[in-house]
């Protein structure tokens, strides 16, 4: 059994080919997936997909890149949203200094909205970081983000920066990139990293796993990057798919 802990189903790459995108999933031993929404359409589309799949649930949050375009109203619209039982945490959210839409200042203040919400919900947050890794744990640290815990996303960090982020109740999920022949950060973290907090991702349709890198990604690869991080951690691929499931299933609060 494995579980994607971060897709995007909901984006226009598979508008056209959705549901034999998921079925390829299933057959390859995806059981369960997190549609993640990060705007007002993504969001939208993620709530049609878990109401329709019993076995997809929903993350809804905002992206920092678009964080100048969140509006209070979009804030209580998550709230609400966060009371749906398909819905098992916030985000994607955090910070992305790589794009420049968004000026830092307004990024931190949706990040810091965000995290407030989630303790005030309680659920887990998934954190999206790009070029911005410090910041990111001096705010989680700063809003007592440990309360609720929860996901360094496609995490890129060294593995003192996975320590300092296991230290405050988060699970690091790896993604494509620990595939990747050059990419020596991920596969260190994932040799070091205490297998009850480790997850396995796909980001689809970003971020495909060899050989498929750069093409689209899709759920159904996310046993590519388990292959990988089970032979980087010299285990059985069966142990380190199953580990990971149930990490997913405790974080997200899902039953059997």
């Amino acid at each position: 059994m494995l579980f994607d802990t971060h897709t995007h189903l909901n984006v226009e790459q598979f508008s056209e080919d959705k549901v034999e995108v998921i079925d390829r999933a299933r057959e390859a031993g995806v059981s369960k997936m997190i549609v993640v929404g990060f705007d007002h359409e993504t969001i939208t589309n993620a709530m049609k997909l878990v109401e329709e799949y019993d076995f997809l649930y929903a993350a809804v949050g905002w992206h920092p890149v678009d964080a100048i375009d969140m509006t209070d109203e979009d804030l209580a619209w998550i709230e609400e949203l966060a009371k749906h039982p398909k819905v098992v945490a916030l985000g994607e959210m955090g910070l992305d200094y790589h794009w420049d839409k968004s000026p830092h200042d307004i990024q931190k203040e949706v990040f810091r909205k965000q995290i407030q919400l989630a303790k005030k919900v309680d659920l887990p947050i998934i954190i999206h970081n790009r070029e911005a890794t410090r910041d990111v744990i001096d705010l989680l640290k700063e809003e007592g983000a440990s309360e609720v815990g929860g996901i360094m996303h496609c995490f890129a960090g060294t593995v003192e920066e996975a320590n300092e982020c296991l230290d405050m109740n988060f699970y690091i999920s790896l993604g494509g990139p620990v595939t990747f022949k050059n990419a020596k950060l991920p596969k260190e973290v994932a040799k070091v990293v205490p297998i009850d907090r480790l997850l396995v991702e796909t980001d689809c349709p970003f971020l495909a796993p060899h050989p498929f890198r750069g093409k689209r990604n899709e759920p159904s690869y996310v046993k590519l990057v388990a292959e990988q991080v089970a032979n980087l951690k010299e285990m059985e691929y069966d142990e380190l798919a199953n580990a990971t499931f149930d990490n997913a299933m405790r974080l997200f609060g899902i039953k059997r």
